[in-house]
Parts: structure tokens; C-alpha cells; sequence
């Protein structure tokens, strides 16, 4: 896969259940916290996108857990970045250092400007360079 960003993250003491694994809904955090610094890698964070009038809102997210991460434990999550009408779909995977996969996760971005749901074509500027085809 030819993944356009790649952020190293560790498991925190207060991610993980009884078990010593990581809750799942904390892949989630995961996979916010990898979009967002992504955006502003790309020269765009979500305060400037909503003070410029448009947001990016998660419309879908489509989650298959394949290994579990525990205390301590490190990852890699990546993503690549595709565009579907006025969908924009982010391809984000989790990997453990080994390059074991740990989440594969589609997750689909509405566009709003201004308050109204659009084509998206602010973002798609923004984003072009990093579009691939799905």
C-alpha cells in the first residue's frame, strides 16, 4: 500500500482494559489523532479549516479489528486518502513494529461549508496533492 503519512504512536497506561489490552473504542482516538496531524502536516489544522468556513466531519467509519495492542505496546498507524464524489475517504491501518496489522479502517469525511453540507470542493483543493484512486 502506498500510504501518504505514517504517525508512531505508544500505547498509554489508561488505553487498556483489565485485560491489559487496549479498549477498542480508543483505535478510534487513534485513528482521529492520525487524520488530524496528518491536516496539519499538510498546512491545514481543523481550527483554520473551521475559520476559513469549512469543516470536515467523520459521516462513516468502518473498523476491522485484527490483533490486539497491550500496555506499552508501539505502533505505526497510516493512512492514504481517496476521494468519492463529495466523499472524502480516509484508508487508515495500524501496524504493530513488527508489521503485524492490528486495525484496517475505512473512514468516510462529509464536507460542510459554512454550516450546509457541500461538494467539497474546498477540501479537495486543499487535499489534491495527496488524492489517490480508491
Amino acid at each position: 500500500m502506498d500510504y501518504i503519512y505514517e504517525l508512531p504512536i505508544k500505547v498509554r497506561d489508561y488505553e487498556v482494559d483489565a485485560e491489559g489490552i487496549v479498549n477498542n473504542a480508543n483505535y478510534l482516538h487513534y485513528l482521529e489523532h492520525t487524520r488530524h496531524e496528518f491536516c496539519e502536516q499538510a498546512g491545514l489544522s481543523f481550527r483554520e479549516m473551521h475559520a476559513q468556513g469549512y469543516d470536515p466531519v467523520v459521516s462513516r467509519i468502518e473498523v476491522k479489528y485484527l490483533n490486539p495492542l497491550g500496555l506499552g505496546d508501539s505502533m505505526a498507524s497510516k493512512l492514504w486518502l481517496s476521494r468519492r464524489g463529495p466523499v472524502f475517504v480516509f484508508h487508515q491501518d495500524i501496524f504493530k513494529p513488527d508489521g503485524q496489522p492490528v486495525i484496517r479502517a475505512v473512514v468516510e469525511i462529509a464536507s460542510f461549508e459554512n454550516g450546509r453540507l457541500s461538494r467539497g470542493e474546498r477540501l479537495a483543493e486543499a487535499f489534491g496533492k495527496y488524492l489517490k484512486d480508491s
